[in-house]
Protein backbone atom coordinates (compact mmCIF):
# COMPACT_ATOMS: atom_id res chain seq x y z
CA UNK A 1 0.00 0.00 0.00
CA UNK A 2 2.85 2.39 0.85
CA UNK A 3 4.38 1.81 -2.61
CA UNK A 4 1.08 2.65 -4.32
CA UNK A 5 0.85 5.88 -2.35
CA UNK A 6 4.45 6.78 -3.16
CA UNK A 7 3.98 5.95 -6.82
CA UNK A 8 0.86 8.10 -6.91
CA UNK A 9 2.78 10.96 -5.37
CA UNK A 10 5.63 10.56 -7.89
CA UNK A 11 3.21 10.55 -10.82
CA UNK A 12 1.39 13.60 -9.54
CA UNK A 13 4.52 15.57 -8.77
CA UNK A 14 6.32 14.82 -11.99
CA UNK A 15 3.35 15.71 -14.15
CA UNK A 16 2.59 19.10 -12.58
CA UNK A 17 4.71 21.97 -11.40
CA UNK A 18 4.42 23.17 -7.84
CA UNK A 19 4.13 26.57 -6.28
CA UNK A 20 5.64 25.42 -2.98
CA UNK A 21 9.32 25.63 -3.91
CA UNK A 22 11.61 26.95 -1.23
CA UNK A 23 15.28 27.33 -0.43
CA UNK A 24 17.78 24.82 0.87
CA UNK A 25 17.79 26.53 4.29
CA UNK A 26 14.43 24.89 5.13
CA UNK A 27 15.59 21.35 4.30
CA UNK A 28 16.58 18.85 6.99
CA UNK A 29 20.39 18.55 7.25
CA UNK A 30 20.19 14.73 6.98
CA UNK A 31 18.49 15.07 3.61
CA UNK A 32 21.09 17.53 2.35
CA UNK A 33 23.96 15.25 3.39
CA UNK A 34 22.31 12.21 1.85
CA UNK A 35 21.66 14.09 -1.39
CA UNK A 36 25.22 15.44 -1.62
CA UNK A 37 26.63 11.95 -1.04
CA UNK A 38 24.31 10.21 -3.53
CA UNK A 39 24.38 12.84 -6.30
CA UNK A 40 27.82 14.43 -6.22
CA UNK A 41 28.19 16.85 -9.10
CA UNK A 42 24.50 17.76 -9.27
CA UNK A 43 23.85 21.23 -10.65
CA UNK A 44 20.97 23.74 -10.49
CA UNK A 45 19.56 22.09 -7.36
CA UNK A 46 16.06 23.15 -6.32
CA UNK A 47 14.29 22.00 -3.16
CA UNK A 48 10.59 21.50 -2.49
CA UNK A 49 9.54 20.60 1.04
CA UNK A 50 6.14 19.15 1.92
CA UNK A 51 4.93 17.73 5.19
CA UNK A 52 5.53 14.14 4.00
CA UNK A 53 8.63 14.31 1.79
CA UNK A 54 11.23 16.52 0.12
CA UNK A 55 11.58 16.69 -3.66
CA UNK A 56 14.91 17.73 -5.15
CA UNK A 57 15.08 18.78 -8.78
CA UNK A 58 18.55 18.93 -10.29
CA UNK A 59 20.67 18.38 -13.36
CA UNK A 60 23.02 15.42 -13.46
CA UNK A 61 24.93 14.41 -16.58
CA UNK A 62 23.00 17.00 -18.60
CA UNK A 63 19.62 15.49 -17.64
CA UNK A 64 16.92 16.81 -15.30
CA UNK A 65 16.42 14.37 -12.42
CA UNK A 66 13.99 14.35 -9.47
CA UNK A 67 14.86 12.71 -6.14
CA UNK A 68 12.34 12.15 -3.35
CA UNK A 69 13.37 11.87 0.31
CA UNK A 70 11.61 11.03 3.55
CA UNK A 71 12.04 13.62 6.29
CA UNK A 72 14.58 11.34 8.02
CA UNK A 73 16.90 11.48 4.98
CA UNK A 74 16.04 8.12 3.39
CA UNK A 75 15.88 8.21 -0.39
CA UNK A 76 12.42 7.10 -1.58
CA UNK A 77 13.13 7.10 -5.29
CA UNK A 78 14.49 8.92 -8.31
CA UNK A 79 12.67 9.82 -11.52
CA UNK A 80 13.71 11.17 -14.88
CA UNK A 81 11.90 11.89 -18.11
CA UNK A 82 12.97 9.68 -20.99
CA UNK A 83 12.25 9.27 -24.69
CA UNK A 84 10.59 6.15 -26.03
CA UNK A 85 13.87 4.85 -27.45
CA UNK A 86 15.20 4.53 -23.89
CA UNK A 87 12.52 2.00 -22.93
CA UNK A 88 13.42 -1.69 -22.77
CA UNK A 89 12.76 -3.19 -26.22
CA UNK A 90 9.94 -5.43 -24.99
CA UNK A 91 8.04 -2.47 -23.50
CA UNK A 92 8.52 -0.35 -26.61
CA UNK A 93 7.36 -3.21 -28.84
CA UNK A 94 4.29 -3.75 -26.66
CA UNK A 95 3.38 -0.05 -26.91
CA UNK A 96 3.71 -0.04 -30.68
CA UNK A 97 1.70 -3.25 -31.02
CA UNK A 98 -1.15 -2.54 -28.60
CA UNK A 99 -1.41 1.26 -28.58
CA UNK A 100 -0.65 2.27 -32.16
CA UNK A 101 -3.65 4.64 -32.24
CA UNK A 102 -2.27 6.66 -29.30
CA UNK A 103 0.58 9.12 -28.99
CA UNK A 104 2.96 9.54 -26.06
CA UNK A 105 2.51 12.75 -24.08
CA UNK A 106 4.64 11.86 -21.04
CA UNK A 107 7.17 9.14 -20.28
CA UNK A 108 9.38 8.71 -17.25
CA UNK A 109 11.44 6.14 -15.41
CA UNK A 110 11.28 5.71 -11.64
CA UNK A 111 14.06 3.94 -9.76
CA UNK A 112 13.19 2.81 -6.25
CA UNK A 113 14.30 -0.13 -4.10
CA UNK A 114 16.73 -1.32 -6.82
CA UNK A 115 13.85 -1.60 -9.31
CA UNK A 116 13.06 0.48 -12.39
CA UNK A 117 9.44 1.16 -13.24
CA UNK A 118 8.24 3.07 -16.30
CA UNK A 119 5.14 5.24 -16.62
CA UNK A 120 3.79 6.39 -19.97
CA UNK A 121 0.87 8.70 -20.67
CA UNK A 122 -0.86 7.92 -23.96
CA UNK A 123 -3.61 9.89 -25.62
CA UNK A 124 -5.90 9.71 -28.59
CA UNK A 125 -8.97 11.73 -29.50
CA UNK A 126 -11.17 9.81 -27.03
CA UNK A 127 -9.08 8.92 -24.01
CA UNK A 128 -6.00 9.48 -21.91
CA UNK A 129 -4.23 6.43 -20.46
CA UNK A 130 -1.45 6.21 -17.92
CA UNK A 131 0.31 2.86 -18.09
CA UNK A 132 2.79 1.42 -15.61
CA UNK A 133 5.36 -1.15 -16.63
CA UNK A 134 4.90 -4.63 -15.29
CA UNK A 135 8.56 -5.52 -15.09
CA UNK A 136 10.03 -5.42 -18.58
CA UNK A 137 7.42 -7.68 -20.14
CA UNK A 138 4.32 -5.52 -20.43
CA UNK A 139 2.10 -2.73 -19.22
CA UNK A 140 -0.84 -2.41 -16.84
CA UNK A 141 -3.38 0.43 -16.82
CA UNK A 142 -2.57 2.78 -13.95
CA UNK A 143 -5.23 5.37 -14.78
CA UNK A 144 -7.79 5.83 -17.55
CA UNK A 145 -9.73 8.98 -18.43
CA UNK A 146 -12.30 9.83 -21.06
CA UNK A 147 -11.80 13.12 -22.89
Amino acid sequence: MKNKILIGIFVLLTSISSAFANGKEEVNERIIKSFEKEFAGAQNVQWLTTKDFVKVTFILNEQVVYAFYEQNGNLLGVTRNIVSGQLPISLLTDLKKNYSTHWITDLFEMASNHENVYYVTLENSDQKLVLKSNGTTGWEVFRKERK
